[in-house]
């Protein structure tokens, strides 16, 4: 049974059960692209300012989403061996990571260079 779904994005048919859980089926424009997205309105800003279609502008978003939902000791985790493979050493690595982390836009408390390095070193 497909249902017609109505507002902002007419034109949206899904339907209305799945026999794969959690997934909607879509049918009829890129919208359905956006079924992850918490905020459609960022999507149609990224599409509109970019110039990107809304598919593609729905995935931009929900990276972005993504990163900075990371939580901070995965993210010293993997900038850690991202910085190691680039071949840097830990006392140029772990200032530059505690810079990073005070400029993300949900910064965590600061952590001190012991701190980080418990967190990568357990």
């Amino acid at each position: 049974m497909l249902v017609e779904r109505e507002g902002r994005h007419a034109g949206l048919r899904s339907a209305s059960s799945c026999p794969i859980s959690g997934k909607n089926w879509c049918f009829g424009t890129s919208m359905c692209m956006m079924g992850s997205v918490e905020d459609a309105d960022i999507v149609e800003q990224v599409a509109l300012s970019t110039g990107l279609s809304t598919a593609i502008a729905a995935r931009v978003v929900e990276d972005v989403l993504a990163f900075y939902r990371q939580p901070a000791e995965q993210y010293v985790r993997t900038r850690h061996a991202q910085l190691q493979a680039e071949g840097r050493k830990n006392p140029e690595i772990f200032p530059r990571i505690a810079a990073e982390l005070s400029r993300r836009l949900v910064a965590p408390p600061d952590l001190s260079e012991r701190q980080l390095r418990r967190i990568v070193y357990g």
